[in-house]
């Protein structure tokens, strides 16, 4: 499953947080790097100019729930 979501830098701390809390692995990417979405250093890699791509196979609510309160457009 993938969706797209649109964060700045202030809000990498809880993206990090809520993708720790699934037992599936989370990326996040954008162009043609993606990066462990439960590494904080990575996602800090990323440009937050432009919609990020997260990839994921599982299910968690609150995860859910955190993509659709930031969801891009």
């Amino acid at each position: 499953m993938s969706k797209f979501i649109k964060l700045d830098p202030q809000q990498v701390k809880d993206f990090v947080r809520a993708a720790s809390k699934c037992d599936f692995d989370v990326d996040i990417s954008y162009n043609h790097l993606t990066v462990d979405a439960k590494s904080l250093l990575g996602v800090f890699g990323m440009n937050f100019r432009f919609p990020l791509k997260v990839s994921y196979r599982g299910y968690n609510q609150e995860f859910e729930n955190y993509l659709a309160e930031h969801a891009s457009a």
